[in-house]
């Protein structure tokens, strides 16, 4: 038997607001998982990736990063100094233009604006590209997104 959240959305909304804007910007990744039905966790058909196959795409995106910043004392995306991400979170236009127009209509602040372009990074790492693409940042910016549903 599923629960129901019974809240309206004004509750779930005054509930969400005692959460500070700092404290959320200093979270990467915002992800809502939805409740898993009982059929699909004991079938015996596989969707998506293996775990295998996801683990080594991690192992191989945290390889990219140890090769990045060997010379620099840093081992990952997330540590990255602002003149770090000059040089290794360089964005074209359109993604530029996406990362512009998130900032200003969900109000992303300085800190959350740094943090979606580390993550676009590891995106990009993960899926081998040297660039990071349009599609990295977007998805990057589907991360940050939770926080400012129900705010904007």
């Amino acid at each position: 038997m599923k629960r129901e959240c019974r809240c309206s959305t004004r509750q779930i909304e005054n509930y969400r607001q005692r959460i500070s804007g700092p404290l959320l910007d200093r979270i990467d990744l915002h992800v809502e998982v939805p409740l898993v039905d009982f059929r699909e966790l004991t079938s015996n058909t596989s969707v998506g990736e293996n775990s295998a196959t996801i683990r080594e795409r991690v192992i191989q995106a945290r390889n990219i990063q140890q090769e990045r910043f060997r010379k620099s004392g840093n081992t990952t995306n997330s540590s990255m100094s602002p003149r770090q991400m000059k040089t290794h979170c360089q964005i074209d236009s359109e993604a530029s233009g996406y990362l512009e127009h998130a900032m200003e209509e969900m109000n992303f602040s300085a800190r959350a604006h740094d943090r979606i372009l580390k993550v676009a990074r590891t995106l990009a790492d993960l899926a081998g590209s040297v660039n990071i693409r349009p599609n990295d940042v977007l998805e990057a910016i589907q991360y940050r997104s939770l926080d400012r549903k129900l705010f904007s």
